[in-house]
């Protein structure tokens, strides 16, 4: 599919009737050696002191609501020196069958990527690309089932959105971050609804006024969040296509999602947040 092609599709009238929700396969890694021990976006203090056990219970209680959904969960298992591994998003791109890993700006999360990598091969796995250029995966990467929207700015290289194009055949709209708070794309931007018409929640002051203008023109009925949503993360969310996993705070988001026919689904991320995560962090989504 061509940019413009997926340009037209995407101005087309959105599809009538009851939201539909969709089986996915997600990859988790939980957080057994989570810890904030050193500063690689605003939201990480390393004299704020964090709590393993309630980040292990929030983390399972995220990956059992997935479960009830009757989503798929496979775990990658957490490795020790590893303390930002459960945020299983920033380690790999899956479109198709194809895989394009990571490549961590931050030396301290560079070690990551390989054992992603060979998780991917272990589970059959063929098509996989190990990047030249910093990448941050499903970071900065969105899926909308026909276009890929590409984060830049802080984290992944710009470059790096060709290199995406090729690896996994798909075309690339390349989007420009402008606040540090919102460092990663999957911070200000999420996907609820894939296919020929798909539907986006962002927060349009995370972006520059070009990207702006991108996005309107894109997703014209977008939702759009507000600084108090964004700034408890409300926009790093998982959807189904009805059902919306958010932070508990997101409590705007979620009335404008709930008057659009989605049915948001709160959880507890508050740990998880001191290291600048929430549930799309903790989340990779394998797209068939």
């Amino acid at each position: 599919m061509t940019v413009t092609a997926a340009f037209a599709d995407q101005q087309a009238a959105p599809r009538p009737g009851a939201r539909t929700p969709t089986l996915r396969n997600y990859v988790m890694c939980p957080p057994e050696h989570f810890a904030v021990e050193y500063v690689i976006n605003p939201w990480m203090d390393p004299d704020e002191p964090v709590d393993v056990a309630v980040a292990m219970r929030q983390w399972r209680e995220l990956k059992e609501t997935y479960e009830r959904l009757g989503h798929a969960v496979s775990v990658v298992p957490a490795q020790p020196g590893l303390p930002d591994m459960v945020f299983a998003a920033n380690s790999g791109t899956v479109v198709g069958g194809r895989v394009l890993g990571s490549r961590f700006r931050a030396e301290q999360r560079a070690a990551e990527a390989e054992h992603f990598r060979r998780w991917f091969g272990e589970n059959g796995y063929r098509e996989i690309v190990m990047p030249a250029r910093i990448n941050e995966a499903e970071g900065d990467f969105a899926w909308t089932g026909g276009l890929l929207l590409a984060g830049t700015g802080f984290r992944t290289d710009p470059e790096a959105h060709a290199e995406a194009q090729e690896a996994l055949g798909v075309p690339v709209v390349s989007l420009r971050l402008v606040d540090a708070r919102y460092y990663h794309l999957d911070t200000a931007l999420f996907v609820l609804e894939q296919g020929a018409h798909p539907q986006i929640a962002y927060y349009p002051e995370a972006f520059s006024p070009g990207s702006r203008r991108v996005l309107q023109r894109l997703f014209p009925d977008a939702v759009i969040a507000d600084a108090a949503d964004a700034s408890c993360l409300g926009l790093n969310g998982v959807s189904d296509g009805r059902n919306v996993v958010l932070p508990l705070e997101a409590t705007g988001l979620a009335e404008q999602l709930r008057a659009r026919g989605y049915e948001p689904i709160h959880v507890d991320v508050s740990e998880l947040r001191k290291s600048g995560g929430g549930p799309k962090c903790c989340t990779m989504e394998l797209h068939g």
